[in-house]
């Protein structure tokens, strides 16, 4: 490849901590690692097959603990030396990446317990989303949601018939308090009966990808409901990123007082039991950074917590599933939080640069001269003032480097947002991350002069 191919391949930037940017020349950037290298590999015949072999192991994340999930591998030498913990099952995820960071079990079926209120909160908000309910309409007390009427030691908001309760006070039921009577009264607001609503759940599950978790009842008090930590994690990822006020509304309120004067009927106004119970997940303010999301027990699972917490720029959730039923498993349980949580803090941050100015490659055969590039995360074309998103070891990610690397001539046609390259994240230690580069708009072919004169030009540029 001729020095005249090279310059419109590579374009290199670096960023320090505070987001700045500027224009790097070649000499002044770490060397690339090997699977930068990629797009020149025609230059080295003998070496052909051996680059393109090492490629695929050094750049490709693992992926291999979850279906749902990656960990990059960068990650991975951290992540194979995650803590033990004594719960069955446990996965733990970068919020807002999705990164895999911990995994014990996380096929194992399970039942998720009161962690199935999670998904009745969801499908509640998700009709409050649609205009179809309120937050602030009330929601007649039935027969099936009376508290005397709940299973045996059922956790309790403490409903009855008669009194005047909003949808808003439903949910702080199930967030904090973990009402089953919350649960029966948020599922009949919705649906007629609660084969019908379980039907719902069970759906959405499907919806949201989740293939092993079923419900028959919003409570989680049967042990026919059932989950898995891989799959209630990546619940909990997409329940986090549709509902983000819900850890400050409902998750993180620490306490709740029920029912008050202004929830009971004139008739019984002179007789008002106020109850004050406090949030039954025990890390609130015991772990900092902890504001949500839902605790669980029944026999049948043991101890169950999902979990989320946040520290400056990172977000983890974690989900655990079966500590021990007999005494001491609530302990167990939270003792297995705080050691992945801590251990995820020490070690994991996520990283937020501002990707650099948008760039130009040279484009052939077409009608204009270059093309201009977009960076594509996910399945987001970013602009110059949006992030990429990563998840990096502590240590590392202080100094950044930016690196647009095409993956060869550029010749027209090309269609919007055609895959080209990579933007490579690195710091002085190595690549962190790198995101794809594609084309920012449509370009078509150049006239046939245009067209015969840039192939012969390309034909000595090889």
């Amino acid at each position: 490849m001729t020095d005249i191919f090279k310059k419109n391949l590579t374009q290199r930037h670096r960023t320090s901590g505070s987001g700045d940017t500027e224009r790097l020349s070649d000499n002044s950037v770490p060397s690339a690692p090997l699977c930068l290298r990629v797009k020149s590999f025609f230059q080295f015949p003998r070496l052909r097959v051996k680059l393109i072999v090492t490629t695929f192991f050094v750049c490709l994340p693992i992926n291999i603990f979850s279906q749902y999930f990656s960990t990059p591998e960068l990650l991975a030498p951290l992540v194979v030396n995650g803590p033990e913990i004594v719960s069955r099952s446990a996965v733990m995820i970068d919020a807002e990446t999705g990164a895999l960071l911990y995994a014990k079990n996380g096929d194992d079926e399970i039942p998720p317990a009161s962690l199935t209120k999670l998904m009745t909160m969801h499908l509640v908000m998700n009709e409050i989303r649609e205009g179809r309910a309120s937050y602030d309409e009330i929601i007649p007390i039935t027969e099936a949601s009376w508290a005397q009427r709940q299973p045996p030691q059922s956790s309790l908001m403490f409903l009855e018939p008669g009194q005047i309760v909003t949808l808003r006070e439903i949910l702080l039921g199930l967030a904090v308090v973990s009402g089953n009577d919350a649960a029966v009264a948020a599922a009949f607001r919705i649906t007629p009966d609660m084969d019908r609503f379980a039907a719902l759940m069970t759906a959405q599950a499907r919806r949201m990808g989740l293939k092993a978790t079923r419900f028959v009842e919003s409570s989680g008090y049967s042990s026919q409901n059932m989950t898995t930590a891989n799959e209630f994690a990546f619940f909990c990822y997409q329940y986090v990123k549709l509902n983000p006020d819900s850890m400050k509304n409902f998750h993180s309120v620490p306490e709740f007082s029920y029912p008050l004067e202004k929830n009971i009927r004139e008739s019984r106004k002179n007789n008002i039991s106020t109850i004050t119970q406090t949030n039954r997940n025990t890390l609130l303010g015991k772990f900092e950074g902890v504001d949500g999301l839902k605790t669980g027990f029944i026999p049948e699972s043991g101890y169950n917590i999902a979990l989320t917490a946040q520290r400056g720029q990172t977000r983890f959730i974690l989900v655990i599933l079966g500590a021990p039923s007999q005494r001491g498993g609530a302990r167990i349980r939270e003792e297995d939080g705080i050691r992945l949580l801590s251990w995820a803090f020490d070690n994991f941050k996520t990283v937020r640069p501002n990707i650099p100015p948008t760039e130009y490659a040279e484009l052939w055969k077409g009608k204009e001269k270059n093309v201009k590039l977009a960076v594509k995360s996910g399945q987001t074309i970013m602009n110059d003032e949006q992030k990429v998103i990563f998840t990096s070891p502590s240590n590392r990610a202080n100094e950044l480097f930016f690196e647009t690397v095409i993956n060869g001539a550029l010749v027209a046609p090309l269609p919007k947002d055609h895959p080209v390259g990579y933007l490579v994240i690195s710091d002085e230690y190595g690549e962190l991350h790198r995101a794809q580069v594609v084309t920012a708009e449509s370009y078509e072919r150049g006239n046939i002069f245009i067209r015969l004169w840039h192939s012969v030009l390309m034909m000595f540029k090889k």
